[in-house]
């Protein structure tokens, strides 16, 4: 999200105004309507000015006559992603976020934002590094950079870029550092709020912490993760499989040298293959999941994320694998650091 103030303009305004800040905006030029509370009235682009002079309006005219009254918006909390990409094909490229109370609070700019997913983001963070001693002696490992900055800036960076405004992140080991860090989120034009583990809580354990989400869904991403994921495809996908709980998952390719042969109990061969491959799937430490699925976390208790997968599937409800074809690197060893190192220069992550 970007900050909004430059957009904004009151009703009771002179129209040269609205043209010296429409040009000041350049390629973002459109202003939003809003009264002394910041309640949305309208929209107003170079288009709007020159179609009311075209029907006789004077540069004295009252702003309002010159705006479009019925903006597209989206409520903060209550849109959905058929919306966003409705307005996308629409070919609108900002678009206002109102409150509850139809207040001006955001916008989304799809010029710098790929699409506005409507989820909590939930950033686990509270591990001790130990594979990367000496450098976690002093530095919780998502502050360690990887380029120019830490890795957890470039999850939630790659979050934003998607229109995640909602984060919180799950802190423990030199925590501290982490809250110093980020802050409240503000000067990213994000909402950051921090789940503080007393006691190590499990890699999902500290979610239960939480006592109100912002939407219905919600994603859960381990910090150390190194990825250019499409997190629209993935909800969108998550979305069309109906499941309770997606997976990221990561392909692993196991190439046998040898013909294989399948034998029944009697030792007789019934087919083989010649040098066959066979594909896996690994946990990618990423999850997408309905609101409703964190209830299963029992309070201040230890529980991984593979104990909540397990209730799931014993349970009857959809547990679904979201093959992973974009990058990904688990920054978990000294060489997948160094990897990394080398491999950001060619990452189209630096936002």
């Amino acid at each position: 999200m970007q900050n909004i103030n430059r957009h904004l303009i009151t009703a009771d305004q002179h129209i040269r105004a609205a043209l010296s800040r429409l040009n000041e905006l350049a390629s973002d030029a459109i202003l939003f309507l809003v009264d002394k509370e910041r309640h949305l009235i309208g929209s107003l682009t170079d288009g709007d000015i020159r179609r009311g002079i075209i029907k006789g309006l004077e540069t004295s005219s009252p702003i309002t006559e010159f705006a479009q009254l019925k903006p597209t918006f989206f409520r903060k909390n209550q849109y959905t992603i058929e919306e966003v990409i409705a307005a996308r094909k629409l070919n609108l490229k900002i678009i206002p976020i109102v409150d509850e109370h139809d207040r001006l609070i955001s916008i989304v700019n799809f010029r710098h934002t790929r699409s506005y997913l409507p989820l909590d983001a939930i950033i686990m963070a509270g591990g001790r590094g130990s594979r990367l001693r000496p450098l976690t002696d002093t530095t919780p490992k998502p502050l360690l950079k990887v380029g120019d900055k830490p890795i957890i800036e470039h999850n939630l960076d790659w979050l934003r870029h998607f229109g995640i405004d909602d984060f919180w992140i799950s802190v423990r080991y030199l925590g501290e550092q982490l809250e110093a860090f980020f802050g409240d989120g503000s000067q990213k034009n994000v909402s950051i709020q921090y789940l503080w583990e007393d006691e190590p809580l499990g890699t999902i354990g500290a979610v239960s912490k939480i006592e109100q989400f912002k939407h219905d869904y919600v994603l859960v991403t381990n910090s150390d993760i190194l990825t250019n994921l499409d997190f629209e495809d993935f909800f969108l996908f998550f979305l069309e499989k109906e499941a309770d709980l997606a997976i990221a998952t990561i392909p692993y390719n196991v190439n046998i040298p040898y013909a294989v042969l399948e034998t029944n109990n009697e030792d007789h061969i019934l087919s083989f293959r010649e040098k066959p491959t066979y594909t896996y799937y690994s946990n990618g430490g990423i999850y997408l999941m309905k609101r409703e699925v964190l209830e299963r976390i029992p309070k201040n208790a230890f529980f991984d994320t593979t104990d909540l997968m397990q209730e799931l599937i014993s349970g009857g409800s959809k547990v679904v694998s979201y093959p992973v074809r974009q990058y990904w690197l688990d920054i978990g060893k000294p060489e997948d650091f160094e990897k990394a190192q080398a491999d950001i220069k060619h990452l189209d992550l630096n936002l």
